[in-house]
């Protein structure tokens, strides 16, 4: 924007001098050039900054020559991305216009990942508890606060006596490919999901971890055989599981 005000063109020197600029972050350069970190670590098996520049400008290299050879050989295409700022608007050619927007849309992506992984992390705790006081679990055994504090940061318990089970949540949706090693790799007693394939549940049995699938009808049923086999005190529910989910969320919610 202020490039464009000052009357700069913004060719491929001008922003990767400015975007591109090593005093930038390493998240920052990777997200300008196209790329976010992740990719550049699986790329690479390391996201050190001096790899995430080279990568970037590379990257960036490549993203301008296919975005210049687009223009060359498709001259009928034409686009033009206006930017307003505090009443004040700006007019950017189909070049600069490829370029930003491809930078706005890994931006996008970086940031969905990032806040579904904060949402996950945060759900998880609400998600396990309902579960547990849906199988009318006493307090004592899914009370987080009787966790060490080293490992309350982020997992979920059930807990009998000295012994604490833990518990991961997952959205794996459908078709996801994920390996048992990507999976189950944080050793945990209890998995739930919202769908897992038969891969899935084979390798979880293989690894020993009891799991739960939620999208199947009665799947949350599972949970009450796991407590039985992890010796927690339960009860089979019975009434209007729509109404009472209602209850419970509304009861952690509030506390």
């Amino acid at each position: 924007m202020e490039a464009k005000l000052a009357n700069k063109d913004v060719t491929i020197d001008w922003y990767k001098e400015t975007f591109l600029n090593p005093k930038l972050s390493s998240e920052e350069i990777a997200i300008n050039s196209g790329l976010n970190k992740k990719t550049i670590t699986n790329m690479y098996n390391s996201a050190s900054k001096e790899i995430v520049i080279d990568a970037s400008n590379e990257h960036y290299d490549v993203l301008y020559q296919s975005i210049s050879s687009l223009i060359e050989n498709q001259p009928d295409i034409d686009l033009t991305l206006t930017i307003k700022f505090r009443g004040v608007s700006v007019e950017l050619n189909i070049n600069e216009s490829l370029i930003v927007i491809n930078t706005l849309a890994v931006k996008r992506s970086a940031l969905r990942g990032g806040l579904w992984s904060t949402a996950g992390k945060r759900v998880e705790k609400y998600l396990m508890a309902t579960l547990c006081k849906l199988f009318s679990v006493p307090f004592e055994h899914f009370d987080q606060n009787k966790i060490p504090s080293s490992m309350r940061e982020v997992d979920f318990y059930l807990i009998n006596n000295e012994k604490y089970h833990r518990c991961e949540v997952k959205m794996m949706g459908r078709g996801n490919p994920e390996s048992a090693d990507a999976i189950f790799a944080r050793e945990s007693n209890v998995f739930v999901a919202d769908k897992l394939s038969d891969l899935n549940k084979k390798q979880a049995d293989q690894l020993n971890v009891k799991w739960v699938e939620l999208r199947n009808e009665i799947g949350f049923k599972r949970f009450g055989t796991i407590l039985n086999e992890l010796g927690i005190p339960n009860k089979d529910f019975i009434g209007d599981l729509d109404n009472y989910l209602d209850e419970v969320l509304n009861e952690l919610i509030d506390k």
